[in-house]
């Protein structure tokens, strides 16, 4: 279900502090400690950029799934795979024309092992390591190892100093936003019920980052 951020962000009560934009210096020392981590990464300025971006480092005749992001959705990235001009093979379209639950669930499962696997990320350090969670897991699940090429797209805003920051971050800004997002949409609270630290990708050329100059997602 696609959603506006606006439509639930004023109910969330989080902590700013932990959403700001960095400085220059501190994106250029991000990107070097993720490269040095053994993840690619991708600067861009704007939000349509990174649509290209995406539209170019995937090749045709591929297999796409993503986990819900919303920064896949303001970027128009989620719009563009179901419906957009392509040569990809869509999993979601896939998955949701399935009317059976236990067949569809299998197939989110087999959709984890995509050629390409896109979501986005809770926070990043400075330090180079990143931070996210789901309540099934069916997004995290496909990042240390199941997709063959994984892509994470994110706002700078997702930037912090520390690892220990990145953690507080998934709590008081990411949570309480999907908290409400997902009372919107689904009328059920969220959780903190699977957590992934990526600290290295040690697949070269398997992740890639891009980073957004732009406050986007949560």
């Amino acid at each position: 279900m696609s959603q506006q951020k606006s439509d639930y962000v004023d109910d969330a009560q989080i902590d700013h502090d932990l959403d700001d934009v960095p400085s220059d210096e501190e994106v250029e020392a991000t990107v070097e400690n993720l490269e040095a981590n053994g993840f690619d990464v991708v600067v861009v300025d704007t939000a349509d950029e990174a649509l290209e971006t995406l539209q170019t480092h995937i090749p045709s005749d591929v297999s796409v799934m993503n986990g819900h992001s919303t920064t896949l959705e303001e970027i128009g990235f989620v719009e563009y795979l179901s419906e957009g001009d392509h040569e990809w093979e869509s999993l979601p379209d896939q998955i949701w024309s399935i009317d059976d639950d236990a067949k569809r669930q299998n197939a989110r499962r087999e959709s984890q092992t995509a050629d390409y696997f896109l979501g986005g990320i809770n926070a990043i350090a400075q330090s180079g390591e990143l931070v996210a969670a789901d309540l099934s897991g069916s997004r995290i699940g496909a990042y240390p190892f199941a997709a063959s090429n994984v892509v994470i797209v994110s706002g700078i805003n997702k930037i912090v100093p520390t690892l220990d920051d990145a953690l507080d971050r998934l709590e008081s800004v990411a949570y309480p936003l999907e908290n409400e997002r997902a009372q919107e949409a689904y009328g059920v609270e969220s959780a903190i019920a699977k957590q992934l630290i990526f600290r290295r990708e040690v697949d070269e050329g398997r992740t890639t980052v891009v980073l957004i100059r732009e406050q986007l997602g949560y």
